[in-house]
């Protein structure tokens, strides 16, 4: 016989219970804890039921009843099932939204080439300082874990670990408990070792893991990645006579192209104005050895939680400075009425929240 919703939160009652407690629970309590109304007279007879099923039993007369291994089971398998089905939900959820800000920043980068006729890149917004936001371990096969790591700015990382024996699904809720015990809400700077030693033991035979799991949650957490740049507009540069020198196109597309050294230009400067975030590089002033005879005017951008990214512009030294900063500008404030913590609030008190 299946359980149905009434017998399945009463059983998880008792067991709740009994774990709280460590003592025998009768209809009485159960009545408190279930938002089913019912009577203890119901309560008692869903209880006689369970218990007839094998999944709670009384240990002396008069007694309330405790869970049984199969009650065990049943409320493990279901807390897993459920935890699966969040893990599954968030990381839909996170790729959904990632999705939608590449989206975003590509037509971005479009909209700005045609605007302004320049060639423009993006980068993608990134934290300082990451946290971890959540781990979830999983199994692939008999030797091998998924660990998911959830980072600050929703950055997801995958990594396979190897292992010498299965674990079974008990050991494996346990130690992503653990793990997102110890560990979520923490920059790498703040897992020292004597956490780690406690989190060792409690893991018991199973310690090598977790100090495999703390290994890539820091690789995560410092990976200095290479930036995800968008850029358009390229053969604008072609438009201007100073910079369509077929040398000189060659050198300036070829650094769009390869991204490497835009990396180093879009990284947040350390001069630019604190007002405004705006910072104009003519000629030389520009680290990028390609960009010698252009103007680059670039913008930070804020998503709100940490996450910054930066807008560049590529022109002729001659290019219309008033124009570019006043569209940045634009840019930055739009962004910021969609993504900024203050505008999220006012949403919120309006839809009620």
């Amino acid at each position: 016989m299946e359980l149905d919703e009434r017998k399945t939160k009463i059983l998880q009652a008792v067991i709740r219970n009994y774990l709280e407690t460590g003592e025998p629970v009768g209809s009485r309590t159960i009545s408190k804890y279930t938002d089913l109304n019912l009577s203890s007279a119901t309560i008692r007879n869903e209880m006689a039921d369970l218990e007839e099923m094998g999944y709670i039993f009384q240990p002396h007369t008069s007694a309330g009843r405790i869970p049984s291994d199969k009650g065990y089971r049943f409320y493990v398998d279901a807390m897993m099932a459920q935890k699966e089905r969040e893990v599954v939900e968030m990381r839909d959820m996170l790729v959904e939204r990632q999705d939608k800000m590449e989206t975003l920043l590509k037509q971005m980068a479009r909209v700005l080439a045609q605007n302004t006729r320049y060639a423009t890149m993006i980068s993608a917004p990134r934290t300082k300082r990451s946290k971890l936001k959540f781990i979830q371990l999983s199994r692939v096969d008999a030797g091998q874990l998924l660990a998911v790591i959830v980072v600050e700015g929703n950055v997801i990382k995958n990594n396979i670990l190897s292992v010498q024996e299965e674990l079974d699904d008990e050991t494996l809720l346990k130690l992503n408990i653990l793990l997102n015990t110890y560990l979520n809400g923490l920059s790498i700077d703040e897992i020292n070792l004597a956490m780690i030693a406690v989190m060792k033991q409690q893991a018991g035979i199973h310690s090598a893991i977790v100090s495999e799991v703390i290994d890539a949650v820091a690789e995560a957490i410092r990976a200095e990645e290479d930036l995800e740049i968008y850029t358009s507009g390229t053969n604008n540069i072609f438009r201007y006579p100073e910079l369509a020198d077929q040398q000189k196109a060659s050198e300036l597309i070829n650094t769009f192209e390869e991204k490497q050294l835009l990396g180093e230009l879009l990284k947040e400067p350390h001069t630019q104005s604190e007002e405004t975030g705006i910072q104009v590089y003519i000629g030389a002033e520009t680290q990028v050895q390609s960009m010698k005879d252009c103007s680059v005017v670039t913008a930070t951008y804020e998503l709100g939680g940490g996450m910054k990214g930066t807008i560049g512009i590529v022109g002729p030294k001659r290019m219309d400075y008033d124009k570019v900063v006043g569209t940045l500008r634009a840019i930055q404030t739009q962004l910021d009425e969609l993504y900024g913590p203050e505008e999220g609030a006012d949403r919120n008190k309006t839809n009620g929240g």
